[in-house]
């Protein structure tokens, strides 16, 4: 390997490293914080989030994004270590990093396709790693000077010398551990849902602190009529926010419990975070609006619930065709497209709705108009929160 082509693959790894760890962060944002929007979001096409959410963000649980960091920084390790003058693999570095580049390329050649003909969107920093990616494999392919047939015996013997090296030794016993770890603290496709039933009850103590601090709560006029329950609860929410679908999870036991006398009504409103339909909102969550539209339209039919939880289940791999398919397979939709528009004043007016309430971010829960704080509380403290609602009206 020469002195330029180590220069060359060292450079080209550090900057598909920074763009991959960039994107897994992103990606990790995306997964824990609602209310995030990417730097990359610039529109419904030029878009980090829609990429990353999507069913080719990830693969058998590993982020995309992650498996480009772990792909750099191999790279990195074996030009910049492998490549010294003195190693005595530099002669075989070259051929190791070409090896890996060739699966990388197909790799990217798969997710290029992915984004811009499935998804038909423009991800600067997948783009950014794509280049690298290329670029690593020509220069790799350029210094290669031995016969890639030889490289399994080069490779046993390479690996004895590894095994014989402390300094060698702890360098790959660090990236595995730290790999290791990363995978593991890394959050998968949605944030997992509190389950009431593992959770303890609250302690008389907890209950009379969370009466206390209920009782000063503020109340809204929310500017719904009532229909006869004593305890309403409005949901502002969005199908591709991760913890909208958290808090759906989280409490449809409770709410299809407390629902069923009739002393309490559940109403779902629309709060896409999509400028079509929403133009308060930043325009992160592309098929959003069409998603909300599904369920207004499907509702007349009588299935807007089957709807709603399949948006939600399939959250990560939601696309305006994938959302338009699914409205006539789940929501026994005919013509989506033909009552779209008037879905979609539906979808405005209770966007509208959530925006004169101060909604900012999803979900927004308000019971008897006081409105509950940010994020998803444990179902057991939102159970009570109704139960305050209901004694409150005895």
């Amino acid at each position: 390997m020469t002195r330029r082509s180590r220069t060359l693959l060292l450079a080209l790894g550090a900057l598909g490293l920074g763009a991959s760890s960039i994107s897994s962060y992103v990606h990790y944002k995306l997964l824990t914080e609602a209310s995030y929007t990417s730097f990359c979001d610039v529109n419904a096409t030029v878009s980090c989030t829609q990429a990353y959410l999507s069913r080719y963000g990830s693969f058998w649980g590993v982020p995309v994004a992650l498996a480009g960091v772990f792909f750099f920084v191999l790279v990195l390790l074996i030009a910049g270590v492998a490549g010294k003058e003195k190693s005595p693999a530099r002669d075989s570095a070259p051929a190791y990093i070409f090896a890996l580049s060739t699966m990388g390329l197909a790799f990217v050649l798969y997710l290029g396709w992915a984004s811009y003909v499935q998804l038909k969107t423009f991800c600067i920093l997948c783009a950014i790693t794509y280049v690298a990616v290329i670029g690593i494999f020509l220069v790799s392919g350029g210094a290669t000077t031995i016969p890639m047939t030889t490289l399994p015996r080069r490779a046993r013997r390479d690996l004895r010398s590894l095994v014989s090296s402390p300094v060698a030794l702890v360098i790959l016993l660090m990236f595995l551990v730290g790999a290791g770890s990363v995978l593991a603290f890394f959050p998968r496709e949605a944030i997992a849902p509190p389950q009431a039933a593992a959770l303890p009850p609250l302690t008389d103590q907890q209950r009379a602190e969370l009466a206390a601090w209920w009782n000063v709560q503020p109340k809204m006029d929310v500017p719904i009529p009532n229909a006869g329950e004593k305890v309403q609860i409005v949901v502002f929410s969005d199908f591709q926010c991760p913890h909208c679908r958290t808090a759906h999870e989280s409490y449809r036991g409770v709410v299809a419990r407390r629902t069923a006398d009739g002393r309490v009504r559940f109403l779902l409103k629309h709060f896409p975070l999509e400028v079509e339909c929403n133009p308060a909102a930043p325009g992160s969550h592309t098929a959003s609006c069409e998603a909300a539209a599904a369920v207004v339209e499907a509702r007349p039919l009588g299935n807007a619930e089957k709807m709603t939880d399949w948006l939600f289940s399939h959250q990560t791999t939601l696309t305006p065709s994938v959302v338009r398919q699914a409205a006539s397979d789940i929501g026994g939709i005919k013509d989506f497209n033909g009552a779209y528009g008037a879905a979609l004043t539906e979808v405005r007016g209770d966007a509208a709705m959530g925006a004169k309430l101060g909604v900012s971010s999803t979900p927004t829960i308000f019971i008897n108009g006081r409105k509950l704080p940010a994020g998803v509380m444990p179902a057991q403290y939102f159970d009570m929160l109704i139960e305050l609602e209901l004694q409150r009206i005895k």
